[in-house]
């Protein structure tokens, strides 16, 4: 004799359109409250940082990882990530100053073309092979750090002429630094075409759940590759940035940014899963990593910690935004 057993779901499945959880809302908040308690709390420390010098020079500071942040923050979206920015920005800062001799104004886009055309190459190797984004990416950071060494002969290039990129050091309006309105133009560029376009939705769906998504339709390879892509020229335009404020380009000179960079995105409150956050809220998580670090010697603190306070950040943010309801088991 068989007995019918009702088989119920553990948990209803989420109502679409429901409203926001107060905890969520809070997250979306956090890098704005972060924001201005730090602008206060530096303010208080040293009452000559809120003035119109002191807060361009942070501006100017931030431009170059506003830029690499949006566009790692489409890749995390994704669910994956993209640990290979820093040594491609680095990378592209040797090529800008080898070839501005002979290419002038070229020189720029041409560039952002190759990192972007760098970045293609990642996803697809990603999407192709199946090998995770953190092992290919990894990779890509070794082998674009080994490359810039050799093209570079493991010196620095000197600028000499530097007139083509010079118009980055300009002001808008006599206060706003170009760098810095340039950054922002990217992000409000990037957020405008994920609004208007489907890409917002699949990129969404993509990094909430992959399997879904293909079944649903999405384009999840091309998406993938489009998200390094992306990722990729940004980190050419970071390095266009750098140029223009150091005169020259190196092989390591914007390595140090790899770890702000995660740090802003995981501080703005995108998912490390994938699937929750916006280029917008990586631009407050910048600002916030680079009040940071200036504000350190402001407090008395160290350079020395400027790192241990990354890794702390980093590791705290993902504790708040991990989405655990898409792991059922941390590794």
């Amino acid at each position: 004799m068989s007995t019918d057993v009702a088989m119920h779901p553990a948990t209803e499945p989420a109502t679409v359109g429901a409203r926001p959880r107060l905890s969520e809302r809070l997250t979306g908040f956090m890098p704005l409250i972060a924001l201005v308690a730090l602008v206060t709390a530096l303010t208080i420390a040293d009452p000559d940082f809120l003035t119109q010098r002191s807060l361009t020079a942070a501006a100017r500071t931030a431009a170059p990882l506003i830029v690499l942040a949006a566009g790692a923050t489409l890749v995390v979206l994704c669910g994956g990530i993209d640990l290979s920015i820093a040594a491609l920005a680095s990378l592209s800062t040797v090529f800008l100053a080898l070839w501005l001799p002979d290419l002038g104004a070229l020189a720029t886009p041409a560039v952002i073309g190759v990192a972007a055309t760098i970045g293609a190459v990642q996803g697809v190797a990603h999407v192709l092979l199946r090998i995770p984004s953190f092992i290919v990416t990894l990779g890509g950071l070794s082998i674009l750090s080994a490359v810039a060494l050799v093209v570079s002969g493991a010196g620095t290039v000197r600028v000499v002429d530097d007139s083509t990129v010079r118009w980055l050091d300009l002001y808008v309006g006599g206060y706003v630094p170009m760098s810095v309105a340039v950054a922002v133009i990217v992000v409000a560029l990037i957020a405008v075409v994920l609004k208007v376009t489907p890409l917002h939705s699949w990129i969404s769906a993509t990094g909430y759940s992959e399997s879904a998504a293909r079944l649903a339709g999405t384009p999840v390879d091309l998406v993938k590759i489009g998200a390094f892509c992306v990722s990729g020229a940004c980190a050419g335009l970071a390095a266009v940035m750098l140029v223009s404020r150091q005169f020259s380009g190196g092989p390591t000179m914007a390595d140090n940014l790899l770890l702000p960079a995660v740090a802003a995105i995981v501080v703005g409150g995108t998912a490390i899963t994938g699937g929750h956050g916006s280029v917008w809220r990586s631009l407050a998580g910048a600002l916030v990593v680079t009040l940071l670090r200036v504000g350190l010697p402001i407090v008395g603190v160290p350079s020395a910690y400027e790192q241990i306070l990354y890794g702390a950040i980093i590791v705290v943010a993902v504790a708040l935004t991990l989405d655990r309801s898409k792991i059922s088991i941390i590794k």
